[in-house]
């Protein structure tokens, strides 16, 4: 192994350069991998266990919880959001060192620094919890890792939208306005299908819908005289007086037939 003498020019090179984009594209694409594999992996292996619901409806697809919550889908999936928890507290860190030096004379933009990073470390402690503790294992504790996860997630985007509000309106960089505007439009996104998904999760529990289904348009008048017309044509199939041998049909007289439905007895 070679020696430096302290304080030396070579000693001090860092040993890994990581360009932050390739850092934040591989920090993103763990958990999204990670998701698809297990998905996929529930509905090939455990089709009937990740699909299941409480109120025994039939469910198209795993939610996320029943996905990483069989094996060996919550190794795939702990293992990848243990790899992208570990770069999403140092992103973190380089984002608040950001923001104190675009406002280091700004007090109120200091402290809505502090409460971004502090937003940021909660999302990745609640995505941790959630993770480590599936729901069939501790599912109170599943639940509030997931809604810590979810309410810091929003908070932190509203935040950081606000902070990079600022930093363009006195920026001249088209690139801190191209980042200002995805960041703002992903905020949306995320918002929008939030409270899409808190409503379906909502409706789900307090109805039990197996998908959507279509009613005809009849009224109970004609839905009766349907019935009847399905009774005069089954009647003639039993003699008088033996209906009561079959519970599912009943007697009809000729007369209530000829009423109804005439063209059957020409």
């Amino acid at each position: 192994m070679q020696q430096f003498p302290y304080g030396s020019v070579d000693r001090d090179k860092p040993l890994i350069r990581v360009p932050f984009t390739r850092l934040a594209v591989i920090t993103v694409c763990l958990p999204l991998l990670g998701l698809v594999a297990c998905i996929v992996l529930a509905l090939l292996y455990h089709h009937n266990d990740a699909t299941y619901t409480h109120c025994e409806v039939p469910n198209y697809l795993p939610s996320i919880s029943a996905a990483i919550s069989l094996t060996p889908e919550r190794y795939i999936w702990r293992f990848s959001i243990g790899l992208h928890s570990a770069p999403r507290f140092l992103v973190a860190a380089a984002y608040l060192s950001f923001y104190r030096g675009r406002f280091s004379r700004r007090l109120t933009e200091q402290l809505l620094s502090v409460l971004t990073f502090l937003l940021a470390l909660s999302e990745n402690v609640g995505l941790l919890l959630l993770t480590y503790v599936s729901s069939n294992e501790t599912y109170s504790v599943h639940k509030s890792g997931f809604i810590l996860f979810i309410g810091s997630s929003l908070f932190h985007m509203m935040c950081t939208c606000k902070l990079w509000s600022l930093i363009a309106k006195y920026s001249l960089s088209a690139e801190e306005m191209m980042s200002y505007r995805r960041k703002l439009r992903l905020f949306l996104f995320n918002g929008f299908f939030g409270l899409l998904a808190a409503y379906f999760y909502k409706r789900h529990n307090a109805y039990c819908e197996a998908g959507s289904s279509e009613a005809p348009p009849w009224s109970a008048e004609e839905e009766k005289n349907e019935e009847l017309k399905a009774q005069c044509m089954l009647g003639p199939l039993f003699p008088e007086g033996t209906a009561s041998h079959f519970p599912h049909y009943k007697e009809v007289k000729p007369t209530s037939c000829q009423a109804t439905t005439p063209s059957l007895l020409i």
